[in-house]
């Protein structure tokens, strides 16, 4: 009885003494842990500071699912953590245990790579046609001239088009298509023929479903077994919010399959959310619950294991537009959170928004960024311009 006395008191001792640091942690970022602000942290659980401070990024979302901690504007909450660089300040083993997994072991290798298309994109289609744009766009808008999430993601898929300098009759192969939505316009509106790569069964029946008699082919693969050969060539290639999953162990392998596809008076768009600096590795709950095996590339990977095979001929960075896109997705995912919940329940509910909402904080802190590189195998004939935007 003693001993579990005392331990008690050790544990009651070492619970206050977190709660102090991370009050004044936070402090430093102007938020107050009770205060009244919306991004202020409303805390439910005596542990939750113990939680937060020995394991990072992993402890803060894992809490809030449990919901140990409340927030009105989640998304504040971590811009302001990460612009006071409060995230260096605690829980680095995870950091460093998730960068050194990286390093050891191939995660994106060609037999994990079909974990994120069951863990994370066959969640259910009625989820997705829920939060998306009709298109089901799901990667980051383009804003400038946009008051809606339906038209921001249609100036996206023009953009790329655009870029692309798509002429009818011409071939585009689309790497990591999603349910189609690039392919499907640019089917319809600049009359081309398409070929996309997924490893999402649910994406790749739906997709099909929504193309209908367009020339659009959906094939369920993995990049590395398409055209092993390099028997098929296209005139333009895209890969949309797919370069993300693919891992620096495999990035020369992935645009050197992209050159073998690729005629050679053609363009390449690479579509893909970057970091700031090389080797940091992902966000360790957003691998762990959201994305498995997610890798974000840094400008300085893409520049080196592209330049065997690719001409840079323009980088666009508009990663401020993602801020926009994902509050977009969490207000309708909020609204039609009624129609889900029986199948999802509570704990997906706060997992989910607190996906949204924790990434919107990341770019908005600028911590985050979205290119698009535009790539040729020679260098474009007389110079390449990107179109007026």
């Amino acid at each position: 009885m003693a001993s579990d006395m005392v331990l008690g008191t050790q544990r009651l001792i070492r619970t206050d003494d977190n709660w102090r640091r991370a009050a004044k942690l936070l402090t430093t970022a102007g938020i107050t842990v009770g205060g009244s602000k919306p991004w202020d942290i409303q805390v439910h659980h005596p542990g939750t500071f113990d939680r937060i401070l020995t394991r990072g990024s992993l402890g803060l979302g894992e809490s809030y699912m449990d919901g140990w901690w409340d927030c009105e504007q989640v998304d504040e909450l971590i811009t302001r953590i990460l612009r006071a660089r409060l995230d260096e300040q605690v829980g680095r083993a995870g950091w460093l245990w998730a960068s050194l997994k990286a390093r050891l072991t191939n995660l994106q290798s060609q037999q994990r790579a079909w974990q994120v298309g069951r863990a994370h994109y066959d969640l259910g289609n009625n989820l997705y046609e829920a939060m998306l744009d009709p298109a089901m766009a799901y990667s980051c808008g383009y804003w400038p001239q946009a008051q809606t999430l339906q038209q921001a993601q249609e100036a996206k898929l023009d953009l790329i088009c655009q870029k692309l300098q798509l002429q009818p009759g011409m071939s585009l192969l689309d790497i990591g298509c999603g349910w189609g939505s690039l392919m499907l316009f640019a089917a319809r509106h600049y009359q081309v023929r398409c070929v996309g790569l997924t490893v999402s069964k649910e994406q790749a029946r739906l997709g099909a479903e929504k193309a209908g008699d367009l020339p659009v082919r959906f094939e369920l693969t993995d990049y590395r077994q398409f055209n092993e050969r390099g028997e098929q060539r296209f005139d333009r290639i895209a890969s949309v919010g797919m370069f993300e999953h693919v891992g620096q162990k495999n990035y020369r392998t992935f645009f050197d399959m992209a050159r073998r596809c690729l005629r050679d008076d053609g363009l390449f768009l690479l579509h893909t959310i970057g970091k700031n600096q090389a080797g940091a590795g992902i966000d360790p709950w957003i691998e762990k619950y959201i994305f498995p095996n997610g890798a974000l590339p840094s400008a300085s990977e893409i520049a080196f294991y592209s330049e065997e095979d690719f001409v840079m001929e323009d980088w666009h960075n508009f990663g401020e537009d993602y801020d926009k896109t994902l509050m977009a997705w969490h207000e309708r995912f909020e609204a039609a959170w009624p129609a889900l919940k029986d199948r999802y329940g509570e704990r997906f509910y706060r997992m989910w928004r607190y996906y949204l909402l924790c990434c919107a904080g990341t770019f908005r802190a600028r911590d985050n960024q979205l290119w698009q590189v535009v790539l040729s195998p020679c260098g474009q004939a007389g110079g390449y311009r990107r179109p007026l935007m």
